[in-house]
Order: structure tokens, then sequence, then C-alpha cells
């Protein structure tokens, strides 16, 4: 039994590892998603069957619950939230990974081999962490808590006296183990520090924090499966483990800055440092609904780049119906995503395909940018510091050496906002001031549909 057990584990690990591959493009996403929920689905019935389990009673109720749970989240959660809830997922995964730990320790009479109290340890630290950070990062994101950097006086400096002291607590109960009131000072320290580590980070970090707690999340699991002694549960955790520290720095990368600038607070001083070189004045030009179309109408080609304002505003399909008409008309019509577009990775390829938008119209950064010289009209649905000119043109600027959509050298570019303020970082978009740049105001679903309309009268 035990071989068979080990050969359905290995049967689900490369199901896991398959899916993960596919999940790297939109197209296959789907049949990714459903290798990696069978290898999963492998992997639970498979650990019920061994000698260990002694019970099933609280199993099934378990999977009942849970699996209502999550039916229910899949189908009235909307793609908007679609951040929030990966987020709220990898707090549960932390959680359930601190809760096993702790029940393992109590389990064990407080005498257990000493690998096995090191990972009992580990799993309530970074189970902590994971679980309150990732509670602050879902309300974050869904308006519950401040989407600012959160910042203190020497908050760095207890962080580390935290950290010292969790660790030296985590040490005295690994050389004394009934040391309980230790453990659960680990476990208290832990989800303090979750909350002071997530807390400084501001809104336009948050597809790095996401990334970076799934991670946090996976390790937590293996750490586990070391408990538990489960190969299955340490394969996997591995893998969630070390697929969200690569998202992670692809995350950075597209935002030039290390993972320390991010978790150290970002782009918190932005607005000051600019405030402190005084604000250029912005001399605008505005269009509406009826000059937008008569542009549109005179365009050939169009490259559509959405933002967290799409998103906000649910636009997705309002931007599939100004798509479709387009292109009605005989005019082409591509998608830019930038890779930190929205609250987490991919939001904008989610948002796209909900609203059956073809994935070989959108294009990675990497793939378009050279597009937009040859390009009528560029037309920004919500995004702000992805397409601020100065990540390329200003050295003192706080985003200088970002990658950027370089939307500013297409013929003509349309930016709809629902107002002149900054974004994430926190200062003032000079492509607004292009002359080649035009602003077209107003909530980006109201807007498009206006704008949608006059295409249709015009037709």
């Amino acid at each position: 039994m035990e071989k068979l057990i080990n050969v359905a584990y290995l049967v689900a690990s490369v199901l896991f590892i398959l899916g993960i591959k596919q999940l790297g493009s939109p197209r296959t996403a789907r049949n990714g998603n459903f290798l990696s929920s069978l290898g999963m689905l492998i992997a639970i019935l498979v650990t019920l069957f061994d000698k260990h389990v002694l019970s099933f009673q609280w199993i099934l109720v378990g999977m009942l619950v849970g699996g209502a749970i999550g039916a229910v989240m899949a189908l009235k959660v909307e793609m908007t939230a679609m951040p929030q809830m990966v987020g709220l997922l990898n707090g549960f995964g932390g959680g359930a990974s601190a809760l096993v730990a702790l029940s393992e320790y109590y389990r064990s009479g407080f005498n257990t081999q000493l690998e096995t109290i090191i990972s009992i340890m580990l799993s309530l630290i970074i189970g902590s962490v994971t679980f309150s950070g990732s509670l602050i990062a879902f309300g974050k994101l869904q308006g519950l808590v401040t989407g600012n950097s959160v910042q203190y006086p020497g908050q760095h400096v207890i962080n580390l006296l935290l950290i010292l002291l969790t660790v030296t607590l985590s040490l005295l109960v690994v050389l004394q183990q009934s040391l309980q009131w230790a453990v659960i000072t680990v476990v208290g320290l832990g989800l303090l520090l979750g909350v002071l580590l997530v807390i400084p980070i501001g809104g336009a970090d948050m597809p790095v924090v996401i990334s970076l707690l799934n991670s946090y999340s996976g390790v937590a699991a293996a750490t586990t499966g070391f408990v538990l002694r489960n190969p299955m549960l340490i394969i996997t955790g591995a893998l969630v483990g070390a697929s969200g520290v690569i998202l992670t720095n692809i995350m950075c990368r597209g935002m030039n800055r290390s993972l320390m600038n991010v978790l150290l607070g970002g782009w918190a001083t932005a607005a000051q440092l600019e405030a402190a070189r005084g604000k250029k004045e912005i001399v605008i030009k505005s269009v509406d609904a009826e000059e937008a179309a008569m542009l549109f109408e005179s365009a050939r080609s169009v490259i559509i780049v959405p933002g967290y304002g799409m998103a906000v505003a649910q636009a997705q399909h309002a931007v599939r119906d100004l798509k479709n008409v387009l292109e009605q008309k005989g005019i082409d019509v591509k998608f830019a995503i930038h890779p930190v577009a929205g609250r987490m990775p991919g939001h904008m390829n989610i948002l796209l395909a909900e609203s059956q938008i073809e994935y070989e119209k959108m294009y990675a950064l990497e793939d378009i940018n050279d597009a937009f010289h040859q390009t009528d009209i560029a037309f920004v649905v919500g995004a702000n510091d992805v397409v601020n000119p100065a990540a390329r043109n200003n050295p003192s600027s706080p985003i200088y050496g970002m990658p950027i959509l370089n939307v500013d050298y297409a013929k003509t570019v349309i930016i709809n906002k629902r107002s002149m303020a900054a974004g994430y970082a926190g200062i003032d978009n000079e492509l607004f001031g292009y002359p080649n740049a035009l602003m077209y105001f107003g909530d980006a679903r109201e807007a498009i549909t206006r704008l949608v309309n006059e295409l249709k009268n015009h037709s």
C-alpha cells in the first residue's frame, strides 16, 4: 500500500508541475488549472487511505463545508475582486499550516524529534505571519484598511527586534519543548509581524505582496509537510513557494525595484520628494465622447492599455464593446498589458478574458512596445504610473528606470481617467501634458459606453 501511495503522489506531483507550466500562458491557463486541481484531488484521496488517518468523520465534514464555501466564492466573487480573494486564500493556507503545526505540538506530548520540533516552530512562524499579513493585504484591496503606506518612527528597528525575539523563543522551545507559553507567544508575535510587515506597503505594490504571500503560504505548507512526514505536502509547498518567489521577482523587475525596497515601504515618500522639488504645471487638452469618436473613426490601428481604473469601474465589458465596434470599422485593435497593472499578477488578462476578448489580442510589454511607433491611437483606460514617461526621461523621478508602456510614441494618446489625481506612486503623470495627449474624463464604464454609442451613430 505504501508503494502505491508514493506512486500516486508522484503522479500528482507531475500534474502540479504540468499545471504550473500551463498557467504561464492565458491560452493554456484553464487547462493548467484543471491539471493542478486533478493532482490535488489525487493527493487528497490517496492521503485518506494512509494508515495514519484514524477517523474520516471530521475530514468529510471539513471537505463538505470547505467545498461549499469555495463553490460560493467561485460563483459569487466578481472578477474585479479576484485579488482580494487570492490574498484571503493565501491567508487561509498559512493559517491552516499554523493550526496543524500547533495541534501536532500538543499531540506529541512535548517530546518529539529535533527535526520535527524545528519544523513545527517554522510552520508556526511562517504560517501566522502569512495569515495576518494576508488579512491586511485583503483589507487594503477591499478598502477596509487604508491603501496608503502606513509608517511610523522606528518601525524597522521594532520589526527587527520582534523577529529576533521570535527566533530566540523558538530556539528555547527547541531546547525545552514543554515551554507552552513560549509557543503561544511565538504565534502571537508571528501574527503581529504579519500586520507590521504588510501595513507599510502601499496599494501600488499589491502585486508584489500578493505573490510574496503566496510564496509564504507554500513554504508554510512545505514545513508542515515535514511535521507530518507527508512527501506530497512537502512537494506541493515547495512548488508553490518557488513559483511565488519567481513571480515576485518578475513583479519587482516590472517596477525596476528590489524586493527590499518594496518591503521597506516602496514609494511612500514619492509625493514628498516631488513636493520638495516643486510641481510643474501641466497644461492639458481634453475631448468629449463625440470628439474622441471622430479621432477613432480616422484611425487604422489602436492599442488599448487597461489599468486598475478599468477594474474599479468594471469597464472590461465596455472595453470589449469598443474593440468590437472598432474592428467592425476595419480598425486593428490590440491590448498592451503591463506586468504590474492592476492589483495582482495577470489581473488585466483575467478581466479581459472574462469579457471574451481573445488571448491573441493581449500583448506583454516587451512584445508590444515597439508597435506604438506605428500606432494611430493609444487608448489608456485607468492606467497611470505604468505609462508615465518620467520613468524613462526623469532621473530624479521616484519611478525612474521602471519599464513602462511607450504610449507616448503613438500618433495620438487618449487617456480616460476620472480626474487628474496622481497614481499610486504619488507623482503627476507628465504624459497628460504632452502635445499628442488628450484627456477623456469620466468613469471608465460610462465614458467608454458613450464613446461606443457615438461610434455606432457614425456608422
